[in-house]
């Protein structure tokens, strides 16, 4: 907690020093002539200033010959060097005895006052702990009609009551849900899936037909592996076996997956992957997302660490040394290649979809292993140079009200700027927020002289961002972001899009058109407020996520059971679209609980969170061996 929050801190006490200490009647009579009002009187004539100054040499002087033992005498008579040495070293010591500044001593509160304060400090833990309860009963509820309704179906249809496979048909919910039940103790939910994963999952790769190779890696394998570290750390018997069930799994999938990577011509895999057959192809268009090719990392260094097969790893990370490869502009990259070339296919640049995880997966990859190898450092500097063309190509700042945003090139640095950004790109402020201090807070870097002007200009940058993202919420009359907004600058306004709440301040510089109205149950607000409270220790981070919460309560919940997307969220009541996405459970929920805990539970200098809020550890130097 931050001492502007206190009523009161210990910087703020001020105390008169002379309380705490013994002064002698000869520094009594010396600080007298210093501070009377003599001084000032004669203080002002050159006469005043010649008896000042000698009343003090003659003071001097007489302290300096004082000797209880008579050495003073003798030193006078014998004029040696040596005691005439002695007699400076005796009289400047005996000066500067009277003149020494004394130690100041540390201020005491009062007991009272002490004890209040620490009282405040649990008072208010106990409250974070409350709305951490309360989305836990949130989780709850989302799992609740997925098992009633769902179970074994990729996603949930609250409004139907039914199931739907939209991603393969692996059960993703089940997986992208259980390290969130691990980390808060939901001990049903983490029965209940573990139950279904050791029936059921097995027999869905084998059988299986065509999955997208990012969304599964980054849901099914991230799942399995985040939660094969957090089963393997209690230290239990049937955790340590539960452990070893996701990881054979794991492995079992990442083997099918590879076949995305071997099938390709170039190091770019194709999108799409046959499970049963260990075949794959490209998309229909031939082309890849650069996100989705560059954002497979995380996940294969770790199950290569864990399972002592180093081709995981190896095989995914040529992806990225060969985007090293590539030009960019300032370090930005458009939003498709193309696998069986290996070029960037089109210029549209942006942050939004299709783009954004290529960045975020830069700094992060960096991050997991940079203490066993130095030779990651590379993406460090990609990451650095694209934050600098961000900078300078993508930001800018709304009308009237100067919300900063990242707009888009559609085509290229050659074309024009649009004003448009995706609720995705709101990952974007916990990411530089990341990148720029590494994961430790802001408070330590600064302490440790760690931080360097760019990333000084990232860490506002994100603040700034970060309060736009919340700014999408609290514009609309529901409180709940669209999918995309458009924001008004010069000579660029659309009338009547506004979000519907009219006492916001920003009502006229967020535009939403029509058919960007609609709300999925996005994490990537609340994702970066939980790691910029982290990072900074500001609480209003902490208030705009218990805010976005109560609106997801208000608007989004469903009493049989679950929450679904919204259609509209300019509208009171919003019509809604009868879908919940997997990574309401998996992410948005999940950072919300953590945001309301302690920063000791999965601490950022420890952990770096995939692209689906899967904790997954950072590689110790003792890794190496």
């Amino acid at each position: 907690m931050s001492s502007r929050s206190l009523p009161y801190s210990t910087q703020d006490l001020h105390y008169d020093n002379a309380k705490f200490r013994h002064r002698s009647p000869l520094k009594v009579i010396t600080q007298s002539l210093v501070t009377s009002r003599i001084r000032y009187s004669c203080g002002s004539c050159s006469t005043g200033k010649f008896l000042m100054l000698f009343m003090l040499v003659g003071l001097t002087y007489l302290i300096a010959i004082k000797s209880s033992n008579g050495s003073t005498i003798s030193i006078l008579s014998n004029g040696s060097v040596v005691e005439k040495q002695q007699y400076v070293k005796e009289g400047v010591g005996r000066l500067r005895k009277i003149w020494r500044k004394p130690p100041r001593l540390p201020p005491q509160l009062p007991p009272d006052e002490a004890k209040n304060i620490s009282s405040s400090l649990e008072k208010q833990k106990m409250f974070w702990i409350s709305r951490q309860e309360k989305v836990k009963d949130a989780f709850i509820h989302a799992w609740s009609g997925y098992r009633k309704y769902a179970m074994g179906y990729d996603e949930l249809m609250p409004l139907s009551r039914r199931g739907i496979d939209g991603l393969g048909g692996l059960g993703a919910t089940v997986i992208d849900s259980l390290d969130t039940a691990i980390i808060m103790g939901a001990d049903d939910i983490i029965s209940e899936a573990v139950t279904w994963i050791d029936k059921q999952l097995r027999e869905r790769i084998e059988k299986k037909g065509q999955v997208n190779l990012f969304e599964t890696t980054i849901r099914v394998l991230g799942g399995l592996l985040s939660a094969y570290h957090l089963s393997g750390d209690t230290g239990t018997t049937s955790d340590n076996g539960r452990s070893e069930l996701f990881l054979e799994i794991a492995k079992n999938l990442a083997d099918r997956l590879l076949s995305a990577f071997t099938s390709s011509p170039t190091e770019i895999p194709f999108s799409d992957v046959i499970l049963h057959d260990y075949s794959a192809h490209a998309a229909p268009d031939g082309l890849s997302s650069t996100s989705e090719a560059s954002t497979l990392q995380l996940e294969f260094n770790y199950l290569s660490k864990i399972s002592g097969d180093a081709k995981y790893g190896s095989t995914a990370m040529k992806v990225l040394e060969h985007f090293r490869t590539l030009p960019k502009v300032e370090g930005l990259v458009p939003i498709y290649i193309n696998p069986h070339s290996g070029q960037f296919h089109g210029d549209n640049i942006r942050l939004g979809s299709r783009g954004d995880s290529y960045y975020e997966y830069l700094i992060k990859v960096w991050i997991q292993g940079r203490n066993i190898d130095n030779q990651l450092n590379y993406l460090r500097e990609m990451y650095e140079q694209a934050m600098k063309g961000l900078r300078n190509l993508l930001v800018r700042k709304s009308i009237p009200k100067g919300l900063v945003f990242v707009g888009e090139l559609p085509y290229g640095s050659k074309g024009h700027f649009s004003p448009k950004m995706d609720h995705l790109v709101c990952f974007l402020p916990g990411t530089l927020a990341l990148g720029a201090t590494k994961g430790i807070t802001k408070k330590k870097a600064m302490a440790q002289n760690l931080l360097t002007p760019d990333d000084l200009e990232n860490l506002k940058l994100a603040e700034d961002l970060a309060k736009t993202c919340f700014e999408m919420y609290a514009v609309t009359s529901t409180g709940l972001a669209p999918e995309i907004a458009y924001f008004h600058i010069e000579g660029d306004f659309e009338e009547g899009l506004d979000g519907g709440n009219k006492s916001s301040d920003y009502i006229n510089d967020i535009i939403i058109r029509h058919n960007d109205r609609h709300n999925l149950l996005r994490p990537e607000t609340v994702e970066s407020l939980f790691v910029l409270h982290r990072i900074t220790g500001d609480p209003k981070y902490r208030e705009w996520g218990w805010q976005i919460f109560e609106a997801f309560e208000k608007y989004t919940k469903v009493d049989s059971g679950g929450y679904t997307s919204l259609d509209d969220v300019t509208r009171i009541p919003p019509s809604k679209r009868d879908k919940m996405e997997t990574f309401f459970l998996g992410e948005t929920l999940k950072y919300l609980y953590l945001l309301f805990g302690e920063d000791d539970v999965l601490p950022l200098d420890k952990y770096v969170f995939n692209t689906e809020a899967h904790p997954l550890p950072i590689f110790e130097s003792k890794d190496a061996a």
